[in-house]
């Protein structure tokens, strides 16, 4: 995408943005609005169904989490000329999962570039 890795970073971090980059998250509750390790908090899912979750590690552009007691996505930047890439680590066992990720990533571009 053509924005810095630091818009991208702030999109990915700042738990303000979450329910408007990822289709599954209506809303987010925790006390950290940008995350850091050990942040725990409850997202509001698109199912209606409250979700806890802990950052289990977050620095040098790249965060990952439990979700509910699970390890789910990891979430990176890597920076490129003229721009970055966002890669969500997407476990084996959640590959359905990608479509959604597939699409928060659009909806990242678009807010980071916006």
């Amino acid at each position: 995408m053509d924005a810095s890795p630091d818009a991208a970073w702030e999109i990915l971090t700042d738990t303000t943005y979450w329910p408007a980059w990822g289709p599954s998250v209506t809303g987010v509750d925790c006390a950290d609005r940008v995350i850091r390790a050990g942040s725990r908090g409850r997202i509001e899912t698109a199912f209606g169904m409250p979700l806890p979750f802990e950052i289990t590690s977050c620095e040098d552009f790249r965060w990952t989490w439990d979700v509910a007691n699970v390890s789910a996505t990891g979430h990176r930047v890597e920076a490129l000329d003229g721009g970055c890439c966002v890669v969500f680590e997407v476990p084996i066992l959640a590959t359905a999962y990608a479509p959604i990720c597939q699409r928060a990533l659009g909806e990242i571009e678009r807010l980071a570039e916006g």
